[in-house]
């Protein structure tokens, strides 16, 4: 009599890990039209952060921030904390640039400017040129350890620090004069903070563009999250043409395709090879993507090879790769467009407007009202009156709103450039011109070498109660 089984042998338990490390990409370089715009697009960035805080600008370093006075000054405007609404104004304008970016021809941002991309391509660039071009690295990190290997590693590592340390230093320098800055570090004398934050910023130079890399683009920042809520059907970004590509295989260079029963892709896999992130483009649209157009420049440089037309992978829109017509002129893409031309527009306005001073007005909260011995109505102010011009000016304080008002104090307080002063002022007014209790005035102070440096503020006068 036979045995049967009646229950069902246990499968073959898998374990898998809650987090893998990510493989290293190894990135090949590559020439063409769009890694031409990103290498001048980055020498130009490179030049405007290390370059513009050695401008000056009169006795002072051009662009500095400087945080212990409470003085932001650009150029030739100088901005205080109370002129925090313009960053706000400028932080909206740029997220609104961005969003019009990002309808337009989605992250492009993050494949020519973005500073972790533009700081990855420099580090790249050092791997390169002391470990060797990319076949070389893959060999040269399947070696056991060797002398050489150690001396490429540690002129890389060297150099990447190197470069975060400038990096550091030259972000630090916008809020230290960078004279200063350089010569306290030459003398071993720079102040604990100032030390701890060329550290922190080489640390965090040194970590995002040497060893995380992709990583930021694809776990770290948000705008790889919320970019595909924006981009739309007209979109353009970085897509292979899958109707003409497929289907992929190998062929001599003189092989006709559509004999052989293939597309235009010979499958080199030279735009996987290329890629920052290690995407595959003929997989579609992936939020990795950072639209840097590597893999353009490798894919039209083995169809002029092979003689075919350039373009399997290229800028387009998913309409366009359909055969639908694609419009870039559309309704959220005009709005955005009309947001930020307005917005600029006001902001400009707002910053020529801008008169760089300030009054504050402070009554006293002792008393009221005091009556003199002369018969007269008397109120107390501290006028706190900013001067954020860079040259020192005499300013005029003058009152209006209620006939009879006179001045007890000094009506000319000389500020200087960059400060505030605040000023005790009285006011007295005639017991018998007294009509109600309280009155509206108008404090103000005038240039008086520039009478267009003016500014009012409104306060109160006090008087008795009952008269």
């Amino acid at each position: 009599m036979s045995e049967h089984k009646t229950s069902q042998e246990p499968s073959e338990i898998i374990m898998t890990d809650l987090y893998q490390s990510a493989a290293k990409i190894y990135i090949r370089r590559i020439r063409g039209y769009f890694r031409n715009l990103r290498f001048f697009g980055g020498m130009f960035l490179f030049a405007a952060y290390f370059g513009t805080l050695w401008l000056s600008w009169g006795d002072r370093q051009a662009v500095l921030f400087d945080l212990p006075q409470r003085q932001f000054h650009i150029f030739g405007v100088t901005f205080w904390p109370q002129d925090f609404i313009l960053l706000s104004w400028a932080l909206i304008i740029s997220a609104f640039a961005l969003f019009f970016i990002t309808v337009f021809a989605g992250r492009v941002f993050c494949g020519y400017t973005c500073p972790q991309s533009v700081f990855t391509w420099v580090f790249l660039f050092i791997e390169e040129k002391t470990e060797g071009k990319r076949n070389a690295r893959i060999k040269l990190d399947r070696q056991g350890l060797s002398g050489l290997k150690i001396l490429r590693k540690a002129a890389k590592h060297l150099l990447w620090v190197l470069v975060a340390l400038a990096t550091a230093i030259t972000f630090v320098g916008y809020f230290v004069p960078i004279k200063e800055l350089l010569a306290d570090l030459a003398q071993l004398s720079a102040g604990g903070w100032v030390i701890f934050w060329i550290a922190f910023f080489t640390l965090a130079t040194y970590g995002n563009a040497g060893w995380l890399r992709e990583q930021v683009c694809i776990y770290m920042c948000p705008y790889a999250r919320f970019q595909s809520v924006m981009f739309d059907r007209d979109t353009l970004i970085v897509s292979y043409d899958a109707a003409r590509g497929e289907s992929r295989g190998a062929r001599r260079r003189n092989d006709d395709p559509a004999k052989l029963g293939l597309g235009d892709c010979i499958d080199c896999d030279l735009c996987v090879q290329v890629c920052p992130t290690g995407i595959d483009i003929r997989d579609g649209l992936q939020y990795e993507c950072i639209g840097c157009a590597a893999c353009v420049d490798a894919c039209d440089s083995v169809m002029e090879k092979m003689g075919y037309d350039t373009g399997l992978v290229r800028y387009t829109t998913e309409n366009k790769l359909e055969g639908i017509q694609s419009s870039l002129m559309r309704p959220r893409l005009l709005a955005y467009a009309a947001a930020l031309v307005l917005m600029t527009i006001a902001f400009a306005l707002v910053l020529i407007a801008r008169v760089p001073i300030e009054l504050d007005i402070i009554r006293d909260r002792g008393a009221l009202h005091k009556m003199t011995s002369d018969g007269l109505i008397q109120n107390s102010y501290l006028l706190k009156i900013a001067n954020m011009t860079e040259q020192p000016q005499t300013f005029v304080i003058s009152v209006d709103g209620l006939s009879g008002l006179a001045f007890r104090s000094s009506q000319r307080v000389q500020v200087p450039g960059g400060d505030a002063v605040t000023v005790p002022t009285l006011l007295v007014l005639p017991a018998d011109l007294n009509r109600l209790p309280t009155s509206k005035i108008y404090f103000s102070i005038t240039g008086e070498e520039d009478p267009k440096l003016a500014t009012t503020e409104e306060s109160r006068f006090f008087g008795p109660a009952n008269f």
